[in-house]
């Protein structure tokens, strides 16, 4: 989203003339963004052999992952939901590396039918996988220890997280795959999202090393993500080229003591479609209590989340008034719960009928959408070469009773 005039546009494209033709709230993407994000992420590392696979729950829609598929990313995939999409968008299933916590083996089943690359997370996954798959190769996902992540519940690789086997039953994990013959030919792990610390990611990457040396039949290791994106502005964000610096430099000396040259793989989700997402919503009403302005809005956290879920920033700014004068506003929405997008935040005179923009929407924003309120979900369209497309309709009101069976039951009274 830029500035041009006093327009707010996408590729061209006025923010305010998408609203009119698809209505509010909306989400916009910009595939433009995202191709300089893989790009950028891309150059950074000098490697022989390299996959970035994007971590596709930051947003699974069709057309997204058809777009990464064109950039040429692989996918990681946390569900057989994830695979189905990424299949259906034209990746090969060696391309998909299927990454999940705790599912059922049914699920770990079902994924080595499609035939993508499975990562096992725990130790009765290791056991089953031995009785039921003899001679599939997998890879570990393993939990380095490391406490790192923009916030706790986005903190996954320290010693008490479930993501993982913690490194420090590493003998009980050679123990189980000897006794299952199981054939570990790749190591896993990601330690949070929004970590601004190179030094924490390279205090990970130096653990997964050491464990490395010990399986000899390790054809990639794979370092997870959460690069921290910028939401203030000016604010700050992972040094990428020393990340890619760093850890090429490490990955080549690995492999040259080793004697083998293996696949470095990252899986990165946010870094590559957050800033690509702008959502916009339609204010309702202007409302003052004692000492609070309230800018009540036709969304709120069925919608958008995140600000309630894990208190992240998101910027706002007034589509429809951009230069008036700043005033401060809590930005809220109309969901029977305290749903509140910013307080007090400095923004350009707001009046009902407004259009706001949120900056920074495009990861795990829609993906944690819900019905909330017996709200329906909003649409979501994609600019490619200056070219708008909706890739999902609005929901309308049958689309709530789609799934009811509403069976003959009969009621007393």
């Amino acid at each position: 989203m830029v500035v041009q005039g006093e327009q707010f546009t996408i590729q061209g494209n006025s923010i305010s003339d998408l609203c009119a033709e698809y209505g509010t709230p909306l989400y916009i993407y910009d595939s433009e963004v995202v191709a300089r994000q893989y790009a950028k992420l891309k150059s950074v590392f000098n490697v022989e052999k390299l996959s970035i696979n994007y971590a596709c729950k930051a947003l699974t829609n069709i057309s997204i992952l058809r777009l990464m598929h064109s950039l040429g990313s692989g996918i990681d995939a946390v569900s057989i939901g994830e695979i189905h999409l990424a299949l259906k968008a034209g990746f090969d299933p060696n391309q998909i590396v299927f990454t999940p916590s705790s599912v059922a083996s049914s699920e770990l089943s079902a994924a080595k039918k499609l035939g993508v690359r499975i990562t096992l997370d725990n130790l009765d996954a290791i056991r089953y996988w031995g009785v039921h798959h003899p001679g599939i190769p997998v890879a570990l996902r393993i939990n380095p220890g490391v406490k790192a992540g923009g916030n706790e519940k986005i903190s996954v690789g320290h010693s008490d997280s479930k993501f993982g086997i913690p490194i420090r039953y590493l003998e009980k994990v050679r123990l189980h795959l000897k006794e299952n013959n199981v054939k570990v030919i790749g190591l896993h792990m990601h330690t949070g999202s929004d970590i601004l610390d190179v030094s924490l990611f390279l205090q990970a990457t130096d653990i997964l090393f050491e464990v490395a040396h010990t399986f000899q039949n390790l054809e990639y290791l794979d370092f997870g993500s959460g690069f921290k994106v910028p939401y203030h502005p000016n604010d700050a964000t992972t040094d990428i080229d020393l990340f890619g610096r760093e850890v090429s430099a490490k990955f080549n000396e690995f492999c040259a003591k080793e004697g083998r040259q293996l696949e470095l793989m990252i899986e990165p989700g946010k870094y590559l479609v957050s800033d690509a997402g702008t959502f916009v919503v339609r204010v309702n009403a202007i409302k003052q209590a004692i000492n609070t302005i309230f800018a009540g809005v036709n969304s709120g956290l069925n919608h958008f989340i995140r600000p309630m879920f894990y208190d992240s920033y998101h910027e706002i700014v007034n589509v429809s008034n951009p230069n008036d004068t700043l005033e401060d506003y809590s930005v809220v929405g109309y969901i029977c719960e305290t749903d509140t997008f910013a307080w007090n935040r400095a923004i350009s005179k707001i009046r009902p009928g407004d259009l706001l923009a949120f900056r920074n929407a495009g990861a795990y924003c829609f993906m944690m959408a819900s019905n909330y309120n017996s709200r329906l979900l909003p649409a979501e369209v994609l600019v490619h070469e200056g070219i708008p497309y909706l890739i999902r309709r609005r929901q309308e009101l049958e689309d709530l009773f789609r799934d009811l069976t509403d069976p003959e039951i009969h009621w007393r009274g």
